[in-house]
Order: C-alpha cells, then structure tokens, then sequence
C-alpha cells in the first residue's frame, strides 16, 4: 500500500470563489496499526500515522490521536512515502521540433521581446507558468506510486526553470508546490528554426557563450541593453542544474562544462553509464537515472 499524503489532499484555497457551501473544516485523518517505512531505512512496526490537511503530523508508535480525526485501521498494511520523479514533463505544453540547420535562412530570434538572440536559449522559461494539471496522466503516476515530479519544459539548450508539483486533481493553485525548483539544460535546440547551432559543437559553443554573455552583463553597469534572459539566466544560477545527457560520452561533456563554470550539475542519464564508469565517477556529478525492468522472456514453450 502507497500512501501518497504529502499535499495530496491540501487544504481549500481562498483567493477564489466557491461556487457553493465552502467546508473549511480540517482534513483530519489517523491511521493506525500500520507497518510505515519513514524512510527507506527506518520501518515501524504497529505505527500511528496522523495526517491533517494532506500534510504529515506525527508518525510513530506513541502518537496521540487528536479526538476530533478520523481514524482507519491500517492491521496488516503496509504504508511507504510515495515516489517523486525528478525529470519529468508532466502537465507541459507540446514542444514542436523546429529543425532548423545549414541552409536555413533565419537566423535571430522571432520571439517577440527583449530575449536572447538565440531561441534555443530560454532561461525565462517557468514551467509554474505554463503548467496545467492533467488528471488522467496523473492518475497513472499514483497508480505507479508516485505522489509528486519535478517537471520542466524540455524546449531547449538552455530551458529555463522546473517546478515541484503533486499528481492529485485539482486546480494548478492548488498542486504547485514550488514554483521555481531547478534550472534546466541540453544539447537540443528543440523548437527553435534558427540556423545555429546545426551540431553539438555548436550547442557547446552556444552554452558557453550564454554563460559568459551572462556573467558579463550581471557585471556591466553602464551602457548596456536590457536583455531578459540573461537576467533569468543569472537569476536561475542559485537552482540546482540538471541537464540531460544523450548518452555517457555526453555526460562527461557536461562535467568539463561543469568544471568551467563551476557548476555541479545533476546529470540525467540513459542507463548506459556503467560503459564508463570510471571516467563517470571522477566527474564528482550525482545522476538521475532512468528505471527500466526489460520484459520477461516467453518460456511457455521450449
């Protein structure tokens, strides 16, 4: 048994109306009886979990429970924290790969606004902003046991901010548990039709140039344009960076851009980094790595 509670029943919001009787009374609930993983280390046996508006109050085997919570008698059940996955596009918009290369003729941005020349180069990307709540795909991450994702808009070489977000129903209000979590990077270009980059030196080149157009504006005081992703840019430089990696070559490119910058990025890997597992490990980088259980072998027949 999964108990997704963090947040996942939150308490009503007041900034907008209520189109009928608004029962502002406390979602209070005790489980009781429970074997309850805390973490995945510690386990308590016949366990008191108190839960009051979605939110974890006590756990333990000498809780009180408070007169006025329900109480549910967890006898032979077993309750786990859910699940979070940190690399998602969960509730995000389409990206349109726009293609682009050698041959193209446009070659500066057509967003409208004070933005980077470049549209692969999107630091001012909020993914709070763009965020809708899609109640089917997330009731199939709580059916997998996941209460919450970290989730960006994968649109980019540099893709601007990720939020924090539960997969209950509801409004967007109401599920945005950070709006602002992390900043986001790639070697894809994405949506943009631009010319450049038309290769992964391209991309490296681009990043790296975002990085010291960004430095040097956060620096100039005088005569200088006004440029709103390389303020995003600077801005996001206090969130963890992740970045994804096409591979475990890539991976250790984004080390040696690490190291130049002085990033400590959280790489997202493919699974293939056991390939190079020395070279990976001297990068000093944690790694998100994707779960994939191969299917089972048919034996039904000899």
């Amino acid at each position: 048994m999964f108990l997704l509670c963090k947040q996942a029943y939150a308490q009503q919001t007041q900034t907008f109306p209520t189109n009928g009787v608004q029962d502002v009374r406390p979602n209070l609930v005790a489980y009781t009886n429970a074997t309850i993983f805390v973490d995945y280390q510690t386990k308590i046996e016949k366990a008191t979990l108190v839960v009051r508006n979605g939110i974890v109050e006590a756990v333990g085997k000498d809780v009180a429970i408070p007169k006025d919570a329900v109480t549910i008698d967890l006898q032979e059940k077993w309750v786990y924290p859910s699940f979070i996955d940190l690399y998602s596009d969960y509730g995000m918009p389409e990206v349109k790969r726009g293609g682009g290369g050698w041959g193209n003729e446009q070659f500066t941005s057509e967003k409208k606004g004070a933005y980077h020349w470049n549209q692969a180069i999107q630091p001012e990307t909020n993914a709070e902003n763009v965020f809708t709540v899609n109640a089917t795909a997330g009731q199939d991450w709580r059916k997998a046991g996941f209460g919450s994702v970290l989730t960006h808009h994968p649109d980019g070489i540099v893709r601007g901010t990720g939020a924090i977000v539960t997969l209950r129903k509801g409004l967007e209000q109401e599920v945005i548990l950070k709006g602002k979590a992390s900043a986001h990077f790639s070697f894809l270009k994405g949506s943009s039709k631009q010319s450049f980059p038309a290769s992964d030196m391209g991309a490296v080149a681009l990043l790296r140039q975002a990085y010291i157009d960004a430095d040097w504006y956060a620096k100039t005081t005088e005569n200088k344009e006004h440029n709103i992703s390389l303020e995003a840019f600077q801005q996001n430089k206090n969130l963890p960076a992740i970045f994804e990696a096409k591979n475990r070559l890539y991976a250790l490119r984004i080390g040696e851009i690490g190291k130049e910058f002085g990033v400590n990025y959280i790489i997202k890997g493919t699974g293939d980094e056991y390939q190079r597992l020395q070279e990976i490990k001297a990068t000093g980088a944690p790694f998100i790595i994707p779960l994939t259980f191969p299917e089972t072998y048919d034996v039904t027949d000899v």
